[in-house]
């Protein structure tokens, strides 16, 4: 009897592992309609993704240039003007020579680069107010349109 039962345990089990055996995994046909759907939604989210990343790349330069136009007006204050090109926006954490009122530094940390990786370019007098800060965008030169548009301290 013990025999009997030994082999129907054996069966039910073999049974059981066929039965898992033959469904386990995924067809080609399968992961390809996956990977399909998933390539059609990534196409359709990207460029609102990407789109809304270089606007918030835009809004961070003119956040920054806002902030070290503050520091600028906080340096004039003190010391009656901007700061010369020459000087540059170093004057806003460093000291120029023969100024007695510089009571900097005006800017907590280092001066930053432009979300973009390139440096404000400043220069007072400028064209358009006693001083012109401009990050020229992604593509680093002047003029351009959506992401490579500038950002000016004057709009």
């Amino acid at each position: 009897m013990s025999e009997v039962l030994f082999l129907r345990e054996k069966s039910v089990d073999c049974s059981f592992a066929k039965r898992f055996e033959s469904d386990s995994g995924f067809t080609l046909i399968e992961l390809l309609v996956v990977v399909i759907i998933i390539g059609l939604l990534a196409s359709l989210v990207a460029p609102k993704f990407f789109g809304k990343l270089a606007m918030s790349k835009q809004k961070t330069a003119k956040a920054q240039i806002e902030l070290i136009g503050a520091a600028l007006d906080e340096f004039r204050l003190d010391n009656g003007r901007y700061p010369t090109t020459e000087n540059g926006l170093s004057a806003l954490r460093d000291k120029p020579e023969g100024l007695e009122n510089w009571a900097g530094p005006y800017m907590p940390k280092a001066i930053p680069k432009d979300p973009w990786g390139h440096e404000y370019v400043y220069t007072s007098p400028g064209e358009h107010y006693d001083y012109d800060l401009v990050s020229y965008g992604r593509d680093g030169e002047p003029g351009g349109e959506d992401e490579d548009a500038d950002i000016v301290s004057w709009e």
